[in-house]
C-alpha cells in the first residue's frame, strides 16, 4: 500500500501526519524540527512512503535537503498553493496543516518548489 506524509514545519517542533492511499490517517506525531529527528521518526514507521511533503519556508530547505539525502521521496511545496488549499479548514493548527499536506500529497494536488543548489543561496524558487 502507498503511504503519504505531510509535515508542518515550525521553529521548535514539526507536526507529521501519515495517510494511506484511501486517505485514512495511519499515524500522527510531533518531533523536533531537526533533520535527524524527522528522519528517525520516518524510518521508525517501517512503511513504504510514496511521497513526503513540506511547505516551503525558512527551515524547510534545510530539512528537505537532509531528507532527500536520506533517500526519501520528498517534495517542497509552493506556499501560496498550500495556503489556498488549506484555507477551507475550519480550525487552523499545526496538526490540521500536517493532515492537509498529507492529503495534498496523496491526491497530487500540489505545486513543487525548487530548492537552490548553491550553498550561499538557500531559498526556494516557486
Amino acid at each position: 500500500m502507498n503511504y503519504y506524509v505531510g509535515i508542518d514545519v515550525s521553529l521548535e517542533a514539526s507536526s507529521l501526519c501519515v495517510v494511506d492511499a484511501n486517505g485514512k490517517i495511519v499515524r500522527e506525531g510531533k518531533v523536533a524540527s531537526e533533520p535527524d529527528a524527522l528522519i528517525a521518526w520516518l524510518k521508525g514507521l517501517k512503511l513504504e512512503l510514496t511521497r513526503i511533503g513540506l511547505e516551503a519556508g525558512p527551515l524547510s530547505q534545510w530539512l528537505y535537503a537532509a531528507m532527500r539525502q536520506a533517500g526519501f521521496a520528498v517534495e517542497l511545496l509552493e506556499t501560496r498553493h498550500v495556503c489556498a488549499a488549506l484555507k477551507t479548514m475550519p480550525v487552523k493548527s499545526d496538526r490540521n496543516d500536517a493532515r492537509g499536506i498529507a492529503q495534498l500529497m496523496r491526491l497530487g494536488w500540489f505545486r513543487r518548489c525548487i530548492a537552490s543548489r548553491w550553498p550561499r543561496r538557500r531559498r526556494a524558487h516557486c
